[in-house]
């Protein structure tokens, strides 16, 4: 027992001594200007223990009166003791000389005690010598005197005429501290300032409205520019001539990479977007170019006024995106992928343009999976229709509430209001509002439970119908059941849509994807004791309308899903496939070849099945590597995938072509995060042509600037989680966090 005590003892003692030693450190700093103006005035002192002589206590000590204050919180400290007044000493310090009367000479002084002074002679007039302020406290440029022993050359003022030349030179140093300002900084040549304009240009294109541009004139931000030596901006610089600028370098970029591409993908993005305009409607499509190093280049955005575009002219849109990136070579565009499902455009130009695959966004075939199944599941009707009820008394009856504040008041955590969706909720779009209500359903469930019994609501239940209905409903363990397994399988199907939009799978993946998520499917039924039957039946049907030849095609030419038979080699995993997927391979690679190839490309598949990879290239294309990101094994060189099809299997002439297109076709259109940004500008300027035309301009740098940084968050996102983050701080130490981050 007694070891465990002194263990403790010894491990608060550390603390103290930990804290002591930080304080210190931040005095320090103070004292050299790099921190809290209050230290110049408080130290740290070390109390120990006399018995143990082990550090106790940490105290604060002011200098000027000598008084010990806790350290808990210097900067409270500092405003009690020293800004309100407590000090007697910090008060006359700061004094102005003009408010001080003058000190008399010895002779004037006893000539006043003579005549009957002001002052009894048990009284001190309010007459201070210069001499007692210790400006070693304040550095070298505060304008007061010093103590005599810190400056042993400075004389005693007599309060004569002669002494009026060294108080008005001491007053203007007065007045400069109370208006001191930091000195300027050293004037920037004009490549630093060029160089530092031209940074401010990239950030602030880069925030893409967020901060409007009359931000630029702000007298704050121009007082900021001068502290730091550089001269004030204009906004029609940055709006017009700097902006140009900039477009014409990131367009020549763009183009330069897309020219240097053999091909390349068109990603359409915004169909079916839930960024809207202000009139509720989707008013923003954005285009971007997927290339087949990996990366993408963003090539523009187009507004639709928030109207509903018609298929037909969706296809006009798309092909003349096309011809306007690769001119009249339209056959170097070799697929299209978009987020608009069921679009008539997309299998229209596939029919007219042979060598082209266009696939729908798989992203939006697993959102549709969940409109699906709270469409025709029971489940999901039951369990929402019994949440709604519930929601609504707990938001509208006062007897309720009043219930639930007191158990808030006992301390229990619960939601204090249940979020239900709005009368006008689709739940094929946004899901946020049905998971919240779920969410906070489950997290209120034992305080209902406690409601019920509270005699508030029991003068409720007899009265009201509803309370009675709400109160069975609450009472049910089938129902607590139901909300869990609902909950369960919305988060799992969520779950993996935030893989899919993160990691943006490319066409061979498809098929995988949709087996692991019918596995994971299959293990909810079991885990929550429900039939599988009714849910296999609503998956499959979405399957089939998500579905694409291409991507039967696209896996088993993948050399990352070759298996290993028993011989030794490894081939294509044809027995993944049903048989109308096999054929659906056959009628891909005869369609993206010319009619004189496709005999020789069917040949070429038979050999390829039969023969496989190299053992030896098919290992190297499958190593996996373990992604501390997501926490699961990854391929760790994706583009070796269509690099054997380059390099090692040149005896397929006619199949590799098909292969080293198909490979790299993305699944999924997602664009930037933050196009609800640029859905403003457009928005806001949709009436002014030279509006539009500078958007477009401002939109297509910032959107090729955060591509090709990888930035694909939005900042409303990070500002969430940063402020997610803060409210553990404590706001009383706030004022001196800074100076302690690096010394504690």
């Amino acid at each position: 027992m007694s070891g465990a005590m002194e263990a403790s003892e010894d491990v608060a003692a550390m603390a103290v001594s930990k804290r002591y030693e930080g304080l210190l450190t931040v005095r320090t700093k103070a004292v050299k200007g790099k921190g809290a103006w209050y230290w110049a005035h408080l130290e740290p002192i070390l109390i120990k223990n006399p018995e143990t002589n082990s550090p106790k206590a940490v105290k604060l000590k002011c200098t000027l009166c000598d008084a010990a204050f806790s350290a808990s919180n210097p900067s409270r400290t500092a405003s009690e003791h020293l800004k309100i007044g407590t000090c007697p000493n910090f008060n006359l310090m700061l004094k102005p000389i003009s408010q001080l009367t003058p000190l008399a000479s010895p002779s004037t002084q006893q000539n006043h005690r003579k005549r009957g002074s002001q002052h009894p002679p048990d009284v001190l007039p309010d007459v201070y010598p210069i001499s007692m302020v210790d400006s070693s406290r304040l550095g070298n440029k505060t304008g007061f005197a010093c103590m005599p022993d810190s400056c042993p050359k400075q004389p005693v003022l007599s309060g004569g005429k002669e002494d009026l030349g060294p108080l008005a030179l001491l007053e203007d140093s007065v007045k400069r501290i109370k208006s001191l300002k930091a000195s300027p900084s050293p004037a920037l040549s004009n490549e630093q300032v060029e160089m530092s304009f031209d940074i401010l240009a990239d950030w602030f294109y880069e925030l893409s409205g967020s901060v409007s541009f009359s931000s630029l004139e702000h007298p704050k931000f121009k007082d900021f520019l001068n502290q730091v030596g550089l001269p004030a901006v204009s906004r029609r610089e940055f709006l017009f001539a700097r902006l140009d600028s900039k477009f014409e370098v990131a367009r020549m970029d763009s183009e330069a990479r897309i020219r240097d591409a053999p091909f390349f993908q068109v990603a359409s993005h915004g169909w079916k977007s839930t960024n809207t305009c202000d009139n509720g409607e989707n008013c923003l499509v954005n285009f971007t170019v997927n290339l087949p190093n990996g990366t993408r280049v963003f090539h523009k955005a187009v507004h639709t006024n928030g109207s509903t575009v018609p298929s037909q002219y969706a296809e006009e849109l798309l092909w003349e995106t096309v011809r306007g990136i690769c001119g009249n070579n339209t056959n170097r565009c070799v697929g299209i992928v978009s987020d608009k499902y069921k679009a008539k455009a997309l299998s229209n130009l596939e029919l007219q343009n042979h060598w082209m695959v266009n696939v729908s966004c798989l992203l939006q075939g697993f959102f549709s999976l969940i409109k699906d199944l709270y469409r025709e599941l029971p489940l999901f009707r039951n369990v929402t229709e019994s949440c709604l009820k519930i929601a609504n008394m707990v938001n509208s009856t006062p007897q309720v509430r009043s219930s639930l504040h007191k158990f808030m008041l006992q301390g229990y955590e619960f939601s204090w209001f249940i979020r239900v969706p709005s009368s006008r909720y689709d739940i094929g779009g946004n899901f946020s509002p049905f998971i919240s209500m779920l969410e906070d359903i489950l997290s209120c469930s034992r305080i209902l439970h406690l409601v019920l019994l509270e005699d508030l609501f029991r003068v409720v239940y007899i009265e009201d119908f509803t309370a009675r209905e709400v109160a069975d409903i609450i009472r049910d363990v089938g129902f607590w059941h139901d909300v869990e397994a609902t909950h369960a399988l919305v988060k799992l199907i969520l779950g993996m849509s935030k893989d899919i939009e993160s990691e943006r799978p490319l066409l061979g993946q498809c098929l995988p994807l949709w087996e692991e998520l019918r596995d994971k499917v299959k293990n909810w039924c079991a885990k929550h004791n429900f039939p599988e039957e009714s849910v296999d039946k609503i998956l499959e049907r979405r399957f089939k309308k998500t579905y694409h030849p291409s991507w039967s095609a696209a896996f088993i030419l993948d050399p990352s899903y070759l298996e290993r038979n028993s011989s030794g080699k490894y081939l294509p995993c044809f027995k993944f496939l049903t048989p109308e997927q096999e054929k659906d391979v056959d009628e891909v690679i005869k369609r993206l070849v010319s009619r004189e190839e496709a005999h020789s490309a069917l040949m070429e598949l038979m050999k390829w099945r039969a023969e496989g990879l190299d053992p030896l290239y098919a290992q190297a294309v499958q190593v996996k590597r373990w992604d501390r990101a997501t926490g699961k094994m990854k391929f760790a060189n994706p583009p070796s995938s269509r690099l054997v099809w380059e390099t090692c299997l040149k005896e397929f002439k006619s199949l590799s072509k098909v292969a080293v297109r198909l490979l790299f076709l993305h699944a999924t259109s997602s664009a930037i995060k933050g196009d609800f940004s640029f859905e403003r500008l457009f928005c806001a300027r949709k009436e002014a042509r030279l509006g539009l035309e500078r958007v477009q301009k401002l939109v297509f740098v910032a959107a090729n600037s955060r591509l090709e940084r990888r930035d694909f968050g939005g900042s409303e996102e990070k500002d969430t989680e940063l402020f997610g983050n803060v409210g553990g701080e404590k706001e009383e130490m706030i004022d001196e966090a800074l100076a302690e981050t690096s010394s504690i």
